[in-house]
């Protein structure tokens, strides 16, 4: 199996766990490291022969893509592995790791269930950004949001949507996250949106901050085609996509819509929503 390792550079705590899991692989595998993190891992004392190096811009898909770090770690990555239909299974040494399939003392044992086949695969939709101001975008996706926010004001925004041509309202408020079912348990939960489900065929938008309290989060069909007007007093305003800030003018429109790359995370077989609501955000758990 080919496998492709990616990786941060916040693991020096684990480098003795990653020094025994990437030993365990190039017996069975081709393994090749991201070259930044490979880099990384000699620096902290982590011994990677018999691993090649490979540099993100010429990437060209693997038969299995391995993120070390948290859900950060494969967000980054996570246009670059749909776009070359690279499954990706993430191994926890992060916070939550809502997208993990496991830690990384149990890295090699999870391997060895993919090499025998015993896992399953989660198709997870996409957003993408595909116009502002008209003007078509290069390829620019987001697995958790699309978030339209302030920039250096404290006045509120004033977005006019649409919804496939058709008005929605015009939300004002601190900003606006347009989520996807993956994305509602990151920034969408924490500004009062729904969990959802990431097998769930639908798109979120969530007002932060709204200045109407009638102003709600609302579940669309995810073959809506959202086109958001971004007035404020201010010149600039931010849109974020999965943490990656772009600076536009106020006025700007965007219009967003479901990616046509969807993004395939390994998990176990034994794996399921409710398992990790229960885990991740402690429900049950006494707290007394």
């Amino acid at each position: 199996m080919n496998i492709a390792v990616f990786g941060n550079s916040y693991q020096e705590k684990y480098k003795s766990q990653l020094g025994e899991f990437l030993h365990s692989l190039p017996h069975a595998h081709e393994v090749t490291i991201e070259r930044k993190f490979a880099s990384y891992l000699r620096h902290v004392g982590v011994d990677t022969a018999g691993a090649g190096e490979f540099d993100v811009d010429t990437f060209a898909g693997a038969e299995l893509a391995v993120s070390i770090g948290g859900d950060g770690t494969l967000l980054s990555k996570a246009a670059l592995l749909a776009r070359t239909a690279t499954p990706v299974v993430g191994i926890n040494t992060g916070h939550l790791g809502y997208l993990a399939a496991c830690r990384i003392g149990e890295a090699p044992a999870m391997i060895e269930k993919i090499k025998n086949g015993d896992y399953r695969r989660e198709q997870r939709t996409m957003l993408r950004l595909l116009e502002i101001d008209g003007k078509p975008c290069e390829e620019i996706l987001a697995l958790n949001e699309i978030a339209i926010l302030r920039q250096d004001t404290t006045s509120m925004i004033s977005m006019p949507t649409t919804i496939n041509g058709t008005m929605l309202t015009t939300y004002k408020g601190d900003g606006l996250v347009i989520s996807t079912p993956t994305g509602s348990t990151a920034y969408n939960m924490s500004v009062g949106g729904p969990i959802i489900n990431p097998s769930t065929s639908c798109l979120v938008l969530s007002p932060i901050s709204p200045h109407s309290l009638t102003m709600r989060p609302i579940v669309v069909d995810d073959d809506s085609v959202i086109d958001v007007t971004i007035n404020t007093r201010a010149k600039w305003i931010q849109v974020s996509v999965d943490g990656m800030a772009m600076t536009l003018p106020s006025g700007s429109t965007v219009k967003i819509a479901l990616a046509p790359h969807r993004l395939s995370v390994i998990q176990r077989h034994d794996h399921n929503f409710a398992e990790t609501l229960r885990e991740k955000l402690l429900w049950g758990a006494d707290q007394r």
